[in-house]
């Protein structure tokens, strides 16, 4: 069985192809595995008050 450049390219490309799914779905498990997602604390954010008032005025805005 002998296989031209053409299809050497074509094996090449799946397999790193496979690498690449293989490696994010390990990726996403190991993230997976840390545990609970939990916000940060409103303490730490420095412009907390200043994202409110932000967000306050983008709401209050009428849009035509």
């Amino acid at each position: 069985m002998s296989f031209d450049r053409s299809q050497w390219v074509a094996v090449l490309t799946g397999a790193i192809a496979l690498a690449l799914g293989i490696g994010y779905l390990l990726l996403v498990q190991l993230l997976d595995a840390r545990g609970d997602m939990l916000p940060a604390p409103m303490s730490t954010l420095k412009f907390s008050g200043s994202l409110l008032w932000v967000a306050h005025l983008m709401t209050s805005r009428s849009v035509l």
